[in-house]
């Protein structure tokens, strides 16, 4: 049973000092919060936070989730992405179980390699290697954490006992809620195999010279092949960012009005990559060529990057432009009129 079409915001959580509405992390953090507040209102679906390290943005994802989980009843919350060459799995599961105990189990958690990150050799200084293999040894250990494997021996007075001790607190489900992000089509496929949700973003590490979207749309295409290959017995979820920016303001025109909306093609971590267009204009037109694009078409849910250093209430204005005059356009509708159905 295919899951219904979902929206979500992704926030980098940037700020900096005297400029925008942003100019302190505490700025960053409590907005992200109101923010989901007004998203949960409005009737989106789910507050999606990026993580990185070493600069003026979101890094420590978990009391942040957990906060905006005991302020929330119903959005789903999440990462996009944690790395996890930065992360101890079986404290970060701890953590996670936390969070998604406080939220009443709506942790979406998104997990990979990470983006190139503004520290030359980043996780080092956190204590940890950065082979990037060592992202996916790491992440086998947390998923086996979270599902109730037994991790460590108990202490027997004189060595080690018999029994074996799991990580607590445990909560019932999240193992099937974590999600990889993959960059390409091969990581799609190893992602299936692994029965991780796949969580693709504006950026893939390949180009074939197709347009973005349907490069990405490929993708999930193999995702889909592979896990239906693998037997696993759920269905699986598949998300995909965009940068979507209606233009209903002078303000909003002075911002964002000159985007060209075309995909760009560069190097990045030594491959030739493409990144995705954004959507900026009058909503009726970002609406027939977002109904247009094949990735969107494919996955079931759509995470909106939102320019966060604008503040609360232009984001929450955009989120419900967004809702109001775009969404239905690919699919969705609130929960509310879903559920009267």
């Amino acid at each position: 049973m295919a899951h219904p079409k979902r929206i979500g915001f992704l926030s980098f959580g940037h700020w900096h000092p005297g400029g925008g509405m942003t100019n302190t992390a505490a700025d960053a953090l409590r907005q992200t919060i109101e923010l989901a507040e007004a998203a949960e209102e409005i009737g989106i679906d789910g507050a999606f936070v990026r993580v990185h390290h070493f600069a003026r943005q979101l890094a420590s994802p978990f009391p942040l989730l957990a906060a905006i989980g005991a302020r929330t009843r119903r959005v789903e919350i999440g990462t996009g992405v944690i790395d996890m060459r930065y992360e101890n799995p079986l404290y970060m599961a701890e953590d996670a179980a936390a969070a998604d105990l406080i939220a009443g189990g709506r942790l979406q958690l998104g997990v990979s390699r990470g983006s190139p990150e503004h520290a030359w050799r980043g996780a080092e200084a956190f204590g940890y290697s950065v082979d990037p293999d060592e992202a996916r040894t790491k992440t086998a250990l947390f998923r086996a954490a979270i599902g109730g494997a037994g991790v460590v021996h108990a202490d027997g007075g004189d060595g080690p006992s018999e029994a074996v001790l799991a990580i607590q607190p445990q909560s019932p489900g999240l193992a099937d809620r974590i999600w990889w992000g993959a960059g390409s089509r091969d990581t799609a496929v190893w992602t299936a195999e692994q029965g991780m949700n796949l969580m693709s973003s504006t950026l893939l590490l390949e180009d074939t010279g197709v347009p973005f979207d349907e490069l990405q749309a490929e993708q999930i295409a193999l995702f889909r092949d592979a896990w239906a290959n693998a037997g696993h017995e759920r269905e699986p979820r598949v998300s995909v960012s965009r940068s979507v920016i209606p233009i209903t303001s002078d303000l909003d025109r002075q911002l964002f009005g000159r985007d060209a909306n075309e995909d760009q093609v560069g190097w990045l971590d030594g491959s030739l990559s493409r990144f995705g267009r954004s959507y900026t204009g009058e909503p009726d037109r970002i609406a027939d060529e977002l109904a247009r694009d094949a990735a969107v078409e494919a996955a079931d849910t759509v995470l909106l990057t939102v320019p966060n250093q604008l503040g609360v209430e232009y984001n929450a204005r955009l989120l419900e432009t967004i809702a109001r005059e775009i969404a239905p356009a690919i699919g969705w509708a609130p929960r509310s009129a879903l559920a009267a159905h």
